[in-house]
């Protein structure tokens, strides 16, 4: 059985921004960041269980693109919910905390 892919408010912020970015760069960028984060979350539905970065916080690689999709499972529930599609190259200390 497959998880459920929720994305909180701030993934979809970073993802919407990341799109335009590449979006103002190249013709066919955003299309690959769109099909590179399609592929991370069919990743995550069959099998969400990767190394935990912190507390109950795992990552995963975006392929070919700078990013990590910060997550965390609820098996009760069956769902990853993905925290943040956040860009390697910036400040750590902004990187998504559980509070």
């Amino acid at each position: 059985m497959d998880y459920e892919i929720i994305m909180s408010s701030r993934t979809l912020k970073e993802y919407k921004n990341a799109i335009s970015y590449y979006a103002l760069n190249s013709y066919s960028a955003p299309t690959n960041f769109v099909t590179a984060i399609e592929n991370a979350f069919g990743v995550l539905a069959k099998n969400p269980f990767f190394r935990i970065r912190y507390k109950n916080v795992r990552a995963l690689k975006v392929k070919r693109f700078p990013y990590l999709l910060y997550f965390v499972i609820n098996e009760n529930n069956h769902t990853v919910k993905i925290l943040s599609c956040f860009h390697t190259k910036r400040n750590p200390e902004r990187r998504p905390r559980i509070s």
